[in-house]
Order: C-alpha cells, then structure tokens, then sequence
C-alpha cells in the first residue's frame, strides 16, 4: 500500500481514492438534484451512510474470528475494512427505495455503480509490485544479538515497524504481539531510530513480550526498507520479496488475513 504526504500526516493512496469517489458521488448526488428537482443530493447522502455501514458489517462478518477476540474493534472504522460489492448493494437499494424508478433514481445509481467499478480499477493499481527485501539488512534483538534479515530467508515472515512516541503504533501493538505469539509464520516487531533503555521500559512498563522485538541501533536498516509513514506492515514470502504492505494501523483481520495469504504465497 502506497502513501501520500499530506503536511505532517500521511494519508493511504486507497484511502485518498475512496475519499475523492465519495466526494465525487456527493457532488453528483447534488447534480442530479437540481437537474430532476428531487431530493437526489438526500438520498446519496443515505445511501452513502447506509452503504459504509453494510460494507463495514460485510467485512466483520467475512473476518468474525478475527473480532470475537476483540469485539469493539469492529467500531475502529480508521483501521480500514470495508467489502465494496456489499456496501454498493446498500447503496443501491437505498437509492431505490427513496428515488423509486424516477429518471433521478437510474442517475444516481449508475453513478454509484460507475465510482465503484472505478474504485475496483483504481485501488489494485495503487499497491506496489513485489519487490525485493533490501539486501544486507540488520537489526539487533533486545539481548543484543545481531538479526541478519538475510538469514531469514526459505521461509516467509512479517516485519511491523513502529516507534513508542507514534499512537497508532501503541494502539496496535497489544494485538501484534498477541498476533505475533500464536503465528504459524515469525512476525517481528522493528523499533524505528530509538534506544534500547526507552524501548525495554516502554515494554515493562505495557506488560509486552520482547520476544520477537527487533532494534535498529545504527538507524540504517529502517530508513533502507523506505518506510515513509509508521506503523509499516511488510509482508515478505520466503524467497525474500515484499508482496504486500499496509502503511498505518492495522487491525487484527487485516494482519491475520495477509499472514494467511503470505502462507499460500508459493516460495
């Protein structure tokens, strides 16, 4: 997953793309509501409402083991997680029902369907292609001991890359540690620039495991992977290549999900 800087924030290249096609369908909405004299922009907006809702619910329902350990994470919506078809479907019914079959209702609907089939084009684009972990890499255990990335190669793992003054990275790490503990594939948790005193406190301090805790002492491995944004999730098959990241907060479907996938991922 790509991402873009917005002033000191950096916003997911998926989630920008969704943001301007719902701002795009809004504007429509209006369109179509002064052209046809409806309350057009009204139902877009409903239809926009009750659309996020369904395809919110779609996704919890696709990952339910993955929220049954963690219930009102279903509610942490910036974490990402919405089924489109579903959440289109809503949409559409929704239209219907307040447009009925009105030259508004056939506008409005074709498009949301349009913005969606733009959305299903758009957002595979946005992912980077697989490419290579950066050779030479290495990282440090809190005991030390020095982490060749090289050396984890035959076998896929997880890399999470975070920082303890980045509140994103504080809010998921309970769960990527408790993920990371009964992984049938190694998931290590990077610490991006920062020292090992302030790190083992900060774990004291949240009762975290150190176990699969990676340090960075020189500070080059880090900037080497080209994280720009933190939490970085890279996902890497066993021949050493980067097939998927997530940039920002994870949640524990999305993290169980691409661990699943990285385990089918032919080596």
């Amino acid at each position: 997953m790509t991402s873009i800087p917005l002033g000191p924030l950096m916003l997911a290249t998926e989630r920008l793309i969704a943001l301007v096609l719902i701002a795009a369908f809004l504007f429509l909405g209006s369109r179509i509501a002064r052209r046809t004299a409806t309350h057009a922009d009204t139902a877009a907006w409903r239809a926009l409402l009750f659309g996020l809702v369904a395809a919110r619910l779609a996704f919890v329902l696709a990952n339910l083991d993955a929220y049954r350990t963690e219930p009102l994470s279903a509610l942490a919506v910036w974490q990402g997680g919405f089924a489109l078809w579903p959440g289109v479907l809503a949409a559409l019914v929704t239209i219907l029902a307040m447009l009925r079959r009105t030259r508004a209702a056939f506008l409005l609907g074709g498009a949301a369907m349009g913005l969606a089939l733009a959305a299903s084009l758009l957002t595979p684009m946005t992912r980077p292609a697989p490419h290579p972990l950066p050779p030479g890499l290495m990282l440090g255990t809190l005991e030390g001991q020095t982490v060749a990335l090289d050396d984890l190669r035959g076998r896929p793992f997880v890399l999470n890359i975070w920082a303890t003054w980045c509140g994103p990275c504080r809010r998921e790490m309970p769960m990527v540690v408790d993920v990371a503990r009964d992984a049938t594939i190694p998931v290590y948790l990077a610490y991006a620039g920062e020292d090992l005193p302030r790190i083992r406190e900060y774990l004291e301090n949240e009762g975290l495991s150190g176990k699969r805790v990676l340090v960075d002492p020189q500070g080059q491995a880090i900037p080497a992977l080209d994280t720009r944004a933190l939490p970085t999730t890279l996902f890497i098959d066993g021949s050493g290549m980067i097939v998927s990241s997530h940039v920002g907060e994870i949640s524990r479907a999305q993290l169980t999900a691409q661990i699943e996938a990285l385990e089918r991922t032919p080596q």
